[in-house]
């Protein structure tokens, strides 16, 4: 498989646009074809505009708090695993509010892009030799204009899945996130040397 398309795989299974739609769906419920998309598009930029930040600046944002990519991505894999688990018990993984900023919390973030994809995202950048800059970028980008577009088309999915079929998907995607976030953690405690060997 190509640098790319990895990238795009990982990104796509932690922003899990599919997993969120549900998300959405309810925290539009009674709004207009217009203000559910005015939602949309609010939280589809606040989450490029998060995943960009720490994109570019991440690994300086960490040395400032000195704190190593090894230690967030240990913290971040907990975090979502336990946010898997949680979804996986409770059927929703925050505490939904409907607020006049719903669109930027808790859409945009941390259901887009939050600790999972923030994670990704530095830890995909420090494996350069792989994953050219330019490869990330275009794989982040990809994913949040998929996510656009399905949840711009929310409306006409619900009809065809129905909200159970789209829970149903996302149970499966909480399952993949629940792995990711192992390998997360794996992957940070070979950062910081702290298993004997490649996992």
């Amino acid at each position: 498989m190509t640098p790319f398309i990895l990238a795009f795989v990982q990104l796509f299974i932690v922003v899990d646009a599919p997993g969120n739609l549900p998300f959405v769906i309810t925290l539009t419920e009674g709004s207009s074809t217009q203000e559910r998309n005015r939602i949309v598009h609010i939280s589809v930029i606040t989450a490029t505009v998060v995943g960009l930040v720490f994109l570019f600046f991440g690994q300086f944002i960490l040395n400032v708090l000195n704190i190593s990519v090894g230690a967030f991505s240990i913290a971040g894999g907990i975090i979502i695993f336990v946010l898997a688990i949680k979804y996986m018990t409770t059927g929703r993984m925050v505490h939904m509010v409907k607020e006049e900023m719903v669109a930027v919390v808790p859409i945009g973030t941390p259901l887009v892009v939050g600790p999972a994809t923030i994670t990704a995202l530095l830890v995909l950048s420090q494996q350069s030799k792989q994953y050219p800059l330019y490869i990330i970028l275009l794989a982040f980008l990809l994913n949040l204009l998929i996510t656009w577009v399905l949840f711009l088309s929310s409306s006409q999915i619900i009809r065809v899945l129905s909200v159970g079929g789209l829970r149903a998907i996302s149970k499966v995607f909480s399952l993949l996130l629940g792995a990711i976030a192992v390998s997360m953690i794996i992957h940070g405690l070979n950062l910081l040397n702290l298993l004997p060997g490649p996992v």
